[in-house]
């Protein structure tokens, strides 16, 4: 059950690396129909990366927190 409960901590760094692939594909996506509108498109994209990294290292975290700590 231990092992079940860390890999659904997992799950934020699986689906962390699923949006930022789609957000990053927008962006090149939005850069194409508006190249003028590429720094603001950028900063926006990072943005929202550096968001969705963040979830995802802390799943990560509590992931081998669960890991390494045994509470009996």
């Amino acid at each position: 059950m231990e092992l079940f409960a860390v890999a659904l901590c997992f799950l934020p760094c699986v689906a962390a690396a699923i949006s930022m692939g789609l957000a990053t594909g927008k962006a090149v996506d939005a850069v194409a129909r508006q190249p003028e509108a590429s720094g603001k498109i950028n900063s926006i994209m990072l943005l929202g990366m550096a968001l969705t990294e963040a979830t995802a290292i802390y799943g990560f975290v509590t992931a081998l927190l669960m890991l390494f700590t045994k509470i009996d």
